[in-house]
């Protein structure tokens, strides 16, 4: 491992050892295999292929269960997606559930379309409604009092349906006053309203029908929602978009990275992510799909759970989230643009097979058969110990500054991303990668490689697009039409989709820098202070 790799394992995941010492990545890979699988019987042979795949860093279970694993509380299952009921009870049973959730280290989405608007009227009280953007920032509040082991931030995500009487309040949630984003340029830790909350509006299969027919009573809703939040989307990069059609139609609850999906309070996310980039053949595919699925339904059996509910509903669902990662190290390995290939789409069928192997351990365990098996998250820290791009994204870009809380402090490290070091060593010249900064020039590129994605995976996919800074030749108000009439085309394939313009957000985690600087800084962390790059323009030039 790289050293910035092994700064974030011990960080993070590495437990600490008699002799002081940390857990190496194959201690850690052994713990967890053992733990997770003998909580439905597998024998020792198992145990220890598995351990080795993870420790092979081919298959790599999601954060909570390498942090989680062996633990006395040992709730490896993560967020919860939760719905709102529109009483006072429903409000103060959600805070509590959610506040409960947290804690346990479980991030927390929820849907709050079922909320009478604000200034509806109370008639057991005689009182009006505050609405639901009051409840998603009381939520808020607490993500941020709430840290799980006293530094693991709160992942919280919001959904509104386009049709709620309060959606323009909520398109505008995050559309943060001046005076509030010079404070939190200086200061990250400054509370802004919603700040710890992702944001999507909520489209089905009504909103589409009203948007193209301009007959439809709801004609001009749907067209004043949709394209306030496409500029909303590039001028700031929230709210996203939530597409429920069809047969999704009743699972409007996400996760708060939105990758797994459900119709059911109180359901909860279950990931582990293959790595494609180290997978060399579609047989070693095949087997690390198999094994993988049946790792994640050894886990709906082994992790604990915040409260009584979240154990029922996942007994009645047995939702599984295996993911991939290394997607654009393995195209760019294989001499493939940032596109589908047919070679790429004869490993993502083998992937489609997670659905069958989880029907056949789970009748052999006598359990439910899961609902659904496989969501791409954005696998942040574990991309990191995989050194390997993250989910389905592009390479972010040859370096960068990261940013992490440790505590009440923010910190940051200077990276060589890990694939276009290996890239650069076999002779690729560093400027003839495409990463997320150059395909920003090519938006259509990016989510039309989403919409064929995800074909293949059952629940969603997380993802972000990068787009160039706000008020920038490539990004501003000219060009909303034509990103919104790109957008429509795609969004019935997709089942979210959110967008992130340079520099829209103070502090945030991941930017820029040149390679030298990043090559001269490797393995130093730092305390964060007030970049002056950021202050005048929103990516860190290295100064």
């Amino acid at each position: 491992m790289s050293v910035f790799a092994k700064t974030v394992l011990n960080q993070k995941y590495a437990k600490d050892k008699p002799d002081g010492s940390k857990e190496t990545w194959e201690e850690v890979a052994y713990r967890v295999s053992k733990h997770v699988l003998r909580a439905a019987d597998q024998p020792k042979a198992i145990v220890d292929e598995v351990a080795k795949l993870i420790a092979d860093r081919k298959f790599i279970p999601g954060g909570r269960y390498l942090y989680a694993s062996g633990n006395p509380f040992h709730q490896v299952q993560n967020c919860l997606l939760m719905r709102v009921e529109d009483s006072r009870e429903g409000w103060g049973d959600f805070l509590n559930k959610g506040a409960t959730g947290l804690m346990s280290g479980a991030g927390v989405g929820a849907d709050y379309s079922d909320l009478r608007p604000e200034g509806a009227l109370i008639r057991k009280t005689g009182g009006t409604a505050s609405g639901p953007i009051s409840l998603m920032q009381a939520m808020n509040e607490v993500g941020r009092a709430s840290k799980q082991g006293g530094d693991r931030r709160a992942a919280l995500w919001a959904g509104l349906r386009w049709s709620h009487a309060d959606i323009h309040k909520f398109i505008r949630v995050k559309d943060w006053a001046p005076e509030i984003r010079a404070l939190k340029e200086k200061d990250f830790n400054f509370p802004a309203p919603m700040d710890g909350t992702n944001v999507s509006v909520g489209l089905d299969d009504e909103f589409f029908k009203a948007y193209h027919n301009d007959k439809h009573k709801l004609h001009a809703q749907a067209q004043a929602v949709y394209w306030a939040v496409v500029r909303q989307m590039l001028k700031t990069g929230e709210p996203g978009f939530s597409i429920n059609l069809g047969e999704n139609k009743r699972e409007t609850l996400r996760n708060a990275c939105t990758e797994i999906t459900s119709e059911d309070d109180s359901d909860i996310c279950n990931l582990g992510s293959i790595n494609l980039a180290q997978i060399q053949s579609l047989e070693e595919m095949k087997r690390t799909v198999e094994l993988g699925t049946m790792f994640l339904l050894a886990g709906t059996l082994y992790s604990d759970v915040p409260y009584l509910r979240v154990d029922a509903v996942r007994n009645k669902n047995r939702r599984l989230g295996l993911g991939l990662m290394g997607i654009h190290e393995w195209l760019l390995v294989n001499g493939h643009r940032y596109e589908p290939s047919e070679k790429l789409a004869e490993y993502m069928s083998i992937y489609a097979t997670s659905t069958e192997y989880s029907d056949k351990y789970a009748d052999e365990w006598g359990i439910s058969r899961p609902v659904k098996t496989r969501a791409i998250a954005p696998t942040g820290t574990i991309g990191i110990i995989g050194e390997t791009t993250t989910g389905m994204e592009p390479i972010f870009c040859v370096a960068y500054k990261r940013r992490y809380a440790k505590g009440a402090t923010w910190n940051y490290q200077y990276v060589v991303d890990p694939t276009a070091k290996r890239l650069i060593e076999r002779g690729v010249s560093a400027e003839n990668i495409e990463d997320a900064y150059s395909l920003a020039n090519d938006v259509e590129r990016r989510v039309a490689f989403q919409a064929w994605l995800q074909k293949y995976v059952d629940h969603s996919i997380s993802s972000t697009i990068n787009l160039p800074m706000w008020g920038t030749e490539l990004n501003n108000d000219s060009l909303v039409q034509d990103f919104g009439k790109m957008l429509i085309k795609y969004l019935p394939q997709l089942r979210g989709i959110t967008v992130y313009p340079d520099g829209a957000r103070g502090g945030q985690p991941l930017s820029p820098v040149k390679l030298s600087t990043a090559l001269k800084h490797t393995g130093e962390i730092f305390v964060e202070t007030v970049d002056i790059c950021e202050i005048k323009g929103g990516a860190s030039c290295g100064a």
